[in-house]
């Protein structure tokens, strides 16, 4: 089942700078804080500060977790259970996260697909005569209702050198509407430019690049009228897939315009290029930091970001590759496993520090409206069952504090389905989902 969500309407102009303030000066942009929805008042009061917007991250870690070390006692469940060695790191956060065991995509049988299937549940033989197929993801669900007014709809975060199963370089964990894959930021460096640098190039040539863009999508969807004529049925479906495609850049292009002539706030304090030689712990930890710093200026509401493990383990001191580490036994392969669970962990906590330090008009924090999962589509070595998941955030209104222990094989896509609902966005289905997980909203 695919997901449906109720999204805003298409605006020919979705452009929302006049809804922000903006200190300026000869050299620099910086974007206050939510003040008022309209117009901004020096003094507003935090009772009068419109409602922080909803976001999303999605952070997919890979290679699954140490299993005897990572997950709670299946016995010792809701609150006040025993925080396992591997999350010892988020002592300071237990009461604002929820640990969800038994939680897996029925359709993902082979572990070498690793994240593909993560935020979508996708079969991946769902069409006959057709080695490979996927869907939307549960991030891009959420980008076509909150990324309305935002520079950009969401943003993708990976690393160099592939996904974490070897299938190619710069794969990203979102998945557009076609089920197709969408092109993600490979560094630090690059996300620090695509998110808060501007383009020098003047703007009367940006408008002619942007021009010559459409133009050429003109012509291509005039061509596919013709050619549709004659196809067969099965043809004729692709080709409409791959109009659709076309459209979606439309509407890209279009969204681009719009902002042209705004330039990208920067927040305060403002980031400094990263360094790119960057790589293991310090690169995560600076996506992290640019990820906080652009949720707090608005220049997206939805991240998703598939981790670097190779790197990571390296840079803790290991020889061995991350495939290596997951197929790991008592010895130095679970060594360097509890150590990598270790530092994901301590990283996580810094990324957790920053939303919560950050500000919103009314009072509260980034944290507050912010619902993040930390997780992976393999248990451990090659196991799809209890896919590792931690959510915290308050943006979905959940219960947090609680280790939950759900049937064996619960659909993993209803936690991305409640999340969705949890945040305002209706959805009915998403992927392989039978249900909402309701033990997340108690009464």
């Amino acid at each position: 089942m695919k997901s449906t969500s109720s999204s805003p309407t298409p605006r020919s102009s979705r452009i929302a700078p006049n809804r922000r303030s903006f200190l300026r000066s000869s050299s620099a942009l910086i974007a206050l804080p939510f003040l008022e929805s309209l117009g901004f008042r020096r003094f507003a009061s935090a009772a009068n500060a419109p409602t922080p917007p909803k976001r999303f991250a999605f952070l997919g870690m890979g290679f699954g977790v140490t299993k005897e070390s990572w997950y709670p006692d299946q016995k010792d469940v809701g609150e006040g259970y025993t925080l396992p060695a591997g999350l010892a790191p988020l002592a300071k956060h237990k009461d604002d996260f929820t640990i969800i065991q038994n939680l897996a995509n029925q359709y993902n049988n082979e572990a070498h697909w690793g994240s593909t299937f993560w935020l979508t549940g996708a079969n991946r033989y769902a069409e006959p005569g057709q080695s490979f197929h996927n869907t939307v993801s549960a991030d891009q669900v959420a980008a076509a209702s909150l990324g309305e007014d935002t520079r950009f709809s969401s943003v993708q975060l990976t690393y160099k050198g592939g996904d974490n199963s070897g299938h190619g370089p710069g794969l990203s964990l979102a998945w557009n509407r076609q089920g197709k894959p969408m092109s993600a930021l490979t560094t630090p460096v690059a996300a620090f430019h695509r998110l808060f640098s501007d383009d020098t190039t003047p703007l009367e040539q940006r408008q002619a690049d942007l021009l010559k863009q459409r133009s050429i999508l003109d012509t291509v969807l005039e061509d596919a009228k013709t050619t549709r004529k004659g196809l067969t049925q099965t043809d004729k479906e692709k080709l409409d897939e791959y109009l659709q495609s076309i459209r979606e850049i439309e509407e890209r292009l279009a969204k681009e315009k719009d902002w042209l002539e705004v330039p990208k706030p920067v927040p305060n304090p403002a980031p400094v290029e990263p360094d790119k030689s960057l790589h293991g712990v310090e690169e995560v930890k600076v996506m992290y930091d640019l990820m906080a710093a652009a949720l707090q200026v608005d220049t997206t509401r939805v991240f998703t970001y598939r981790q670097p493990l190779d790197t990571l383990i390296r840079s803790l001191g290991a020889t061995i590759t991350a495939h290596n580490m997951s197929h790991y036994e008592p010895g130095t392969r679970m060594d360097v496993s509890q150590m990598r669970d270790l530092e994901q962990s301590k990283l996580f906590a810094h990324f957790l520090n920053r939303l919560k330090e950050i500000k919103e008009a009314d009072g509260s924090s980034l944290f507050d409206h912010t619902t993040i999962t930390l997780g992976s589509n393999i248990h451990s070595i090659h196991y799809l069952t209890n896919c590792p998941t931690i959510v915290t955030g308050g943006g979905a209104g959940i219960k947090h504090g609680r280790h939950l222990v759900m049937q064996p094989k619960t659909p993993l896509c209803n936690l991305w389905l409640s999340l969705l609902n949890g945040s305002g966005i209706a959805a009915e289905s998403h992927g392989d989902s039978t249900g909402m997980i309701e033990e997340l909203f108690p009464a």
